[in-house]
């Protein structure tokens, strides 16, 4: 973007400071600024939409002897170009991995003016809001409406707006195709054969229409919240997956200014500040998003396992963030995690213990073969990687040791990678860990139905088949 000069010298400064005052009186956003900013370049001498990527250039006077008002020659023709200066955000995010999420924020809203969003899903990233708000600066907020919200979660999009007197941008899905999906599938498909599909038609669609609009968002998104897609995620990154107005690879910039914050303290900030959070919070929901994909916790249990609980741990993603999820098998095992670099990060196996036998895929073949056996087995199919089958190594461990001699056997099969698609069919595998009884008398095992995972429970199942 270049600026032209109009025929009247006198005119062309009158009108170019005037611009500049109504700049500066725009980037003005309350009078609250905690922050000290003193090296931070005023918004107001960058005309361009790009804000501080883009420096207009200065070009050449072209002269007009008509009569014209100085609006109509305020910009230069076509043909000027702009000048792009590219952001390396590698480098970016490695300068910001210490700073604090009101700094972090505070960057992203200093970098992007309007042409940047917070996306608000009615759960804990409240939290953005009010980073956001301490900055000073002005700052949008949307919303993914998919038709099948909590009532607890309409109610707090009410009470936020009211509390930040801003207006939420909501998006919402394409009727007609909500229309054929319930209609060819029903309303619960999702229970039967992920929940991929309805995500992508109420969610991942809307999701990429809205971030046309944008050159970057702000998300939510921190490194302990679902295991195997989020333990690595940068404060700021190019989307890997989205694009923003401008179009194609690296058009979308997306910020994660609470990336390396734990749970326990987002809340601590929330109650200290007094923020309005979703009620469903005080009922045992943790990870909040659709109604029937949502459901409370117990105790010890991991935040995610609240949602999309029938599916794998390495599955859930909505698809709003799919870039964080990585190819599962280095080695035919997806034992591996792969880090930003490339490298393969291994795994170290779980169960291990002298009373818990090692199952290989003949050995539990033949378990499933067998109709009368000496004695009851208890299984758990699990994946190492996975961090809900971590959190129950101890209780497992405890129950061999209780079963000892009790004419229980106690064991494992590893069953993800190659033998995933085995366990599925002929095991019940639905997501890890799940755990088996094999009876004496019977070729069928038992799954384990509840999600219940202390000690005591696993034995009363145990006890109550023998």
């Amino acid at each position: 973007m270049a600026f032209a000069v109009t025929s009247s010298s006198a005119l062309h400064s009158s009108s170019l400071s005037s611009s500049i005052e109504q700049t500066k009186a725009a980037a003005q956003f309350g009078s609250f600024q905690p922050l000290d900013r003193p090296n931070l370049r005023s918004t107001a001498v960058n005309f361009s939409l790009r804000r501080c990527s883009v420096k207009p250039l200065n070009a050449e006077t072209k002269r007009n002897d008509s009569i014209v008002p100085s609006a109509a020659t305020l910009f230069a023709p076509a043909e000027a170009v702009e000048k792009v200066e590219v952001e390396d955000y590698e480098i970016l995010a490695e300068k910001l991995e210490n700073a604090s999420p009101l700094q972090i924020m505070d960057k992203a809203l200093e970098k992007f003016g309007n042409d940047i969003a917070i996306a608000f899903s009615g759960a804990e990233d409240v939290a953005l809001i009010e980073y956001a708000h301490l900055t000073g600066r002005p700052f949008r907020v949307f919303s993914l409406d998919t038709g099948r919200l909590n009532p607890e979660t309409y109610k707090l999009f009410d009470e936020v707006e009211k509390r930040y007197n801003i207006r939420i941008e909501y998006t919402f899905p394409d009727a007609t195709e909500v229309q054929d999906l319930v209609r060819s599938k029903g309303l619960f498909s999702f229970y039967e054969d992920g929940h991929q599909e309805c995500c992508c038609v109420r969610k991942v669609r809307p999701l990429r229409k809205a971030l046309k609009g944008l050159r970057a968002w702000i998300t939510g998104q921190r490194k302990d919240q679902s295991p195997g897609t989020r333990s690595e995620i940068p404060v700021v990154q190019v989307d890997p997956v989205f694009e923003g107005m401008d179009g194609g690879v690296g058009s979308l910039v997306k910020w994660n200014p609470v990336a390396n914050v734990k749970g326990n303290d987002v809340w601590t900030f929330l109650r200290t500040m007094n923020v309005p959070v979703n009620s469903l919070h005080a009922k045992g929901y943790v990870s909040i998003g659709c109604e029937p994909c949502t459901r409370a916790v117990l105790p010890g249990q991991h935040e995610r396992e609240g949602r999309w609980w029938w599916e794998d741990a390495k599955a859930k993603e909505c698809g709003l963030h799919k870039g964080n999820v990585k190819e599962e098998n280095m080695n035919g095992h997806g034992n591996s995690t792969l880090h930003a670099n490339g490298t393969a990060a291994a795994h170290a196996d779980i169960f291990d213990a002298r009373n818990v036998v090692n199952l290989s895929r003949v050995g539990i073949e033949n378990l499933l073969r067998l109709g009368e056996r000496k004695e009851a087995w208890v299984v758990v199919l699990y994946a190492p990687w996975c961090r809900f089958c971590q959190g129950m190594e101890g209780s497992y461990l405890e129950l061999a040791e209780k079963l000892s001699g009790s004419g229980v056997k106690v064991a494992k099969f590893r069953a993800d990678g190659e033998e995933k698609a085995f366990a599925q069919r002929e095991l019940q595998l639905g997501s890890f860990p799940t755990l088996l009884f094999f009876p004496k008398h019977s070729t069928r095992p038992i799954k384990y139905p509840s999600e219940k995972r202390d000690v005591e429970s696993l034995l009363a199942f145990v006890n109550a088949l023998q």
